[in-house]
């Protein structure tokens, strides 16, 4: 009886070993193709704005940059791409997954190339190291932490819907005060979001995966850290950033 008692302890040990070291793998799959599409974003944004690129998607006047015909196709793609991602995810190829990933990712690159053309590239690289160590405390927080975060996702959820309401709103009125107000909001909601969107993409995990479903789950993970990222670095641009 106490040698089963011993073995049924030991298994149970590698069992939860196992499941330890899928999840790491898992996770690390996530980190990495959520890095990589941020490298894909800064790369397509940087390029953009430096070469003549630019002059394809912006009108460039002494008084500023506005949107040319392409422009506007390729700021509203993004929107776009989520919903056929959604598609994709669910229906298509592995392979059509990973494409409609690094796309939206280059999409979303040259849609943020004003950017450099409005903020000076000190204030930027030291944002986003700020925006990377924000995200990657609470990202940490959300993996290790046993609170579940439910309540408090919902929460910031709701918080998310009413400041893309004001800042639809704020397009009317062109208030600075209510701008730097949802500025300040968005901060602290995707800051929020990133904990509770890391508990979740955890508690998705299954050791049973295959490498398809397992991969699928990654790059669907990868995406929502990636916009929680790109969401916080933009707001936190907007209060601090150092616009030329």
């Amino acid at each position: 009886m106490l040698e089963n008692k011993n073995f049924t302890a030991v298994s149970n040990t590698k069992a939860a070993a196992y499941v330890d070291e899928g999840l790491r793998q898992y996770m690390l799959k996530v980190y990495n193709y959520m890095a990589a599409g941020l490298g894909i974003t800064a790369f397509a944004a940087y390029l953009v704005a430096n070469t003549s690129l630019i002059k394809l998607f912006f009108n460039i006047t002494p008084q500023g940059a506005s949107l040319s015909g392409l422009g506007w196709l390729f700021l509203l793609a993004p929107f776009l791409m989520i919903f056929a991602f959604s598609w994709v995810i669910s229906r298509g190829t592995l392979a059509q997954v990973q494409g409609v990933f690094w796309g939206y990712s280059a999409v979303m690159g040259i849609s943020l190339a004003p950017i450099f053309l409005a903020y000076t590239n000190e204030s930027i690289a030291r944002l986003f190291l700020i925006t990377a160590a924000t995200f990657g405390s609470m990202s940490l927080y959300g993996y290790t932490t046993k609170k579940d975060l439910t309540s408090m996702g919902s929460f910031m959820v709701m918080g998310l819907w009413g400041v893309i309401i004001a800042s639809i709103v704020n397009i009317f009125m062109q208030s600075s005060g209510l701008s730097f107000a949802l500025s300040i909001l968005t901060v602290i909601i995707f800051t929020g979001l990133t904990a509770y969107d890391t508990q979740k993409i955890r508690g998705l995990y299954m050791s049973a995966d295959t490498g398809d479903t397992a991969a699928r789950k990654a790059i669907a993970g990868a995406l929502e850290l990636y916009l929680d990222f790109i969401n916080l670095f933009l707001a936190l641009l907007r209060l601090f950033g150092d616009r030329r």
